[in-house]
């Protein structure tokens, strides 16, 4: 419902309320009127009856019955009666003190008529009023009759009337104050929540969602809302897709260049250290054992340096996948050949927790043998005292994954640095260009598996990847694998 009919609505319930309202108050107002107009009629039918009867008897007129009957027809409004004879003169009274007084004829009107009260009357909040009827029998006129009435009651119940409409219309109003301030606020509540969300959207967090609530004005604009985010964080992975492309594209040609600058003197000297060590320490005598020494250490430094570079140049190379079935234990067993001489001199163990029915992998193995070795390599990076590294491996079958943990006993990561690890060229070691976590995310997402990190520092690290059975959209590439490199 739109906004507009929803005040369309309050406005004619508020209309058609206050109709009825004082439609009833006017309808209870009347009965009471004529309720009450019908029994002060009856009384002065009675005061003018008795008076009558007092006029036309025989014997002395008795005031007493006025005055019995006055006090009862005082809460009728009669105040006084009184029996005035043709010349004036009062000759009975409800006030036996007024009787025998003269009354001027001449300035008396008949019928009903407001009198006006003197300075001082007790009774001047009270409005009075005089009723006087002539008395005649036959063709003669006996006197007259004057009832003197205060018609407060219809005054009162007039005022109530009033006094009732406008405390209901006022009621009425309120109303519809609280029901305009609900809605009031049923609106410019979820606006202001919009507001906020535009200011985080603007700050550059595309994480704001606002739930839908309605289908008025407000829904549509949250719905309105929610779809712009939505194509801004697509626009954004968009230009960081593009600015990665653009990144990688650029380090590839670095890569190329720099290669064949770097790897051909690494080679080079790579073999004149083994020529040394053959032909030079067999005969070095007492010296031999500081030679070998001294040989090993510049041969490891190489590597290292020659390892960087591929890892350099393979980050901007598009991966090839050449995915066939393997034994993932087997692929343990060969990376750990590799680097169990620098886990020895560490004094790192590694221990295997694999699941004993767990079935063939079918992955690019060599760049899956890469990923191990980083894991490994960083894990051994954060022990320099030693520890132990476990290796874990389940198949779960619901999912159709498996489960890979690596998980080392070293220093830790700081919580803050977590989510950097994985951004190219960030290292928090000495040594490396930072891109060995990079590289290695980048291969299992291209297996359509995913990387997970937990740490603790001073307890360790632990990396959780996970990898499908059979990696989808991929196939055997005859094209040069590019996993061979990264080995």
């Amino acid at each position: 419902m739109q906004l507009n009919t929803k005040l369309v609505i309050i406005m004619i319930s508020l209309l058609i309320i206050a109709m009825l309202t004082l439609f009833i108050l006017n309808q209870y107002t009347q009965n009471e009127l004529v309720h009450e107009i019908q029994e002060s009629s009856t009384e002065v039918s009675k005061a003018i009856q008795l008076s009558v009867e007092d006029l036309t008897s025989e014997t002395d007129n008795d005031t007493s019955r006025l005055t019995d009957y006055l006090k009862e027809a005082k809460d009728k409004g009669i105040t006084e009666i009184n029996i005035i004879s043709n010349e004036g003169e009062i000759i009975s009274s409800s006030d036996p003190a007024k009787v025998g007084k003269r009354r001027d004829i001449k300035k008396m009107e008949k019928g009903l008529k407001a009198v006006h009260q003197g300075k001082g009357s007790p009774l001047s909040s009270q409005r009075p009023y005089d009723l006087v009827v002539p008395v005649i029998v036959g063709d003669e006129q006996l006197g007259f009759v004057q009832v003197n009435l205060l018609l407060d009651n219809i005054r009162i119940i007039q005022h109530a009337n009033f006094v009732k409409r406008l405390v209901a219309t006022c009621m009425i109003f309120m109303l519809g104050i609280i029901l305009t301030i609900f809605l009031a606020r049923r609106y410019t509540s979820p606006i202001h929540r919009l507001a906020e969300g535009v200011k985080k959207v603007s700050a550059g967090d595309l994480s704001v969602t606002f739930p839908v609530e309605s289908r008025d004005e407000i829904g549509e604009l949250a719905e309105s809302f929610n779809e712009m985010v939505e194509k801004l964080r697509e626009r954004e992975n968009l230009e960081k897709r593009l600015n990665e492309a653009e990144h990688l594209s650029k380090v590839g040609q670095l890569a190329s260049g720099i290669a064949h600058e770097i790897r051909n003197p690494l080679n080079y000297i790579s073999l004149a250290l083994d020529h040394l060590k053959t032909e030079l320490l067999p005969v070095s005598g007492e010296r031999r054992g500081d030679l070998e020494t001294l040989t090993e250490k510049m041969k490891e430094e190489v590597r290292r340096v020659n390892y960087m570079v591929l890892n350099f140049m393979n980050y901007g190379r598009p991966l090839k996948l050449r995915i066939a079935p393997f034994s993932y234990q087997g692929l343990i067993d060969r990376s750990l050949t590799l680097l169990k001489d620098r886990l020895d001199e560490q004094n790192i163990g590694v221990v295997t927790e694999f699941a004993p029915d767990l079935p063939p992998m079918e992955a690019d193995q060599e760049l899956l043998r890469n990923c191990i070795v980083n894991f490994i390599t960083n894990a051994s990076q954060s022990m320099p005292d030693g520890g132990t590294i476990t290796l874990g491996a389940v198949f779960d079958g619901d999912a159709g994954a498996f489960l890979l943990t690596f998980a080392d006993q070293g220093e830790g990561i700081p919580a803050e640095e977590l989510d950097k690890i994985f951004q190219p060229y960030f290292t928090t070691k000495e040594v490396g260009i930072g891109l060995g976590l990079a590289i290695t995310e980048r291969i299992i997402k291209e297996h359509g598996g995913t990387i997970a990190v937990t740490s603790e520092q001073g307890a360790g690290t632990v990396f959780t990847v996970t990898v499908p059975m059979k990696t989808k959209g991929q196939g055997l590439h005859n094209s040069r694998n590019a996993g061979n490199a990264l080995a």
